[in-house]
């Protein structure tokens, strides 16, 4: 199996196992999963999110996602939990499709590492 068809039935799976444990049947999209991540990584669940703090879970997804390919590191819970990150090296500049696959395969190798997918 090529490394494209890999990516696309792991990213299948996720979006599968996500969307039937958070939605009422309706697949989750990049966003989601992200905003998800995030949720995931300040591990406060039961609170509810205002807009401004909703931006920043996914902030904070996308900071946890690209830390393994060295755009980000972890630098400190600040007093109310939140996790920041500082910039390591800036991103290249990548078209929309690019983006996104990138940002799959950080999700996928993500639940890879959290056991959710094999």
């Amino acid at each position: 199996m090529s490394r494209d068809e890999q990516l696309k039935e792991r990213w299948e799976n996720v979006v599968t196992i996500l969307s039937a444990k958070f939605t009422d049947g309706e697949a989750l999209d990049l966003d989601g999963i992200i905003y998800l991540i995030g949720v995931q990584e300040l591990g406060k669940f039961k609170q509810t999110f205002k807009k401004d703090d909703k931006v920043n879970l996914m902030h904070i997804a996308i900071c946890r996602l690209l830390e393994p390919y060295g755009y980000y590191e972890f630098d400190f819970f600040d007093n109310d939990g939140w996790p920041h990150y500082k910039v390591k090296e800036q991103l290249p500049a990548l078209k929309p499709g690019e983006q996104a696959v990138l940002m799959k395969e950080a999700i996928v190798n993500y639940f890879l590492e959290k056991e959710l997918i094999q």
